[in-house]
């Protein structure tokens, strides 16, 4: 029983250290592939930058969450 939980657990904790890698590596592509530096315009208070940003994350732990599953 002990066995199964840490099992659990371990793949938990390699996913999201997957995922999070991966959502990294999407916004870095997409922080290369645009005219502008996202990390000012989001500091500038740019709503339209922080949204796009969002959407990369969700779209890339969609695309994780598919593989995973």
């Amino acid at each position: 029983m002990m066995n199964q939980l840490m099992e659990g657990i371990q793949s938990t904790v390699m996913y999201f250290v997957i995922g999070m890698a991966f959502c990294a590596i999407g916004y870095k592509i997409f922080d290369l592939i645009t005219p502008f530096d996202l990390n000012k315009e989001i500091d500038n208070h740019n709503m339209g930058a922080g949204l796009a940003v969002a959407g990369i994350f969700i779209a890339v732990a969609i695309v994780v969450s598919g593989v995973i599953i």
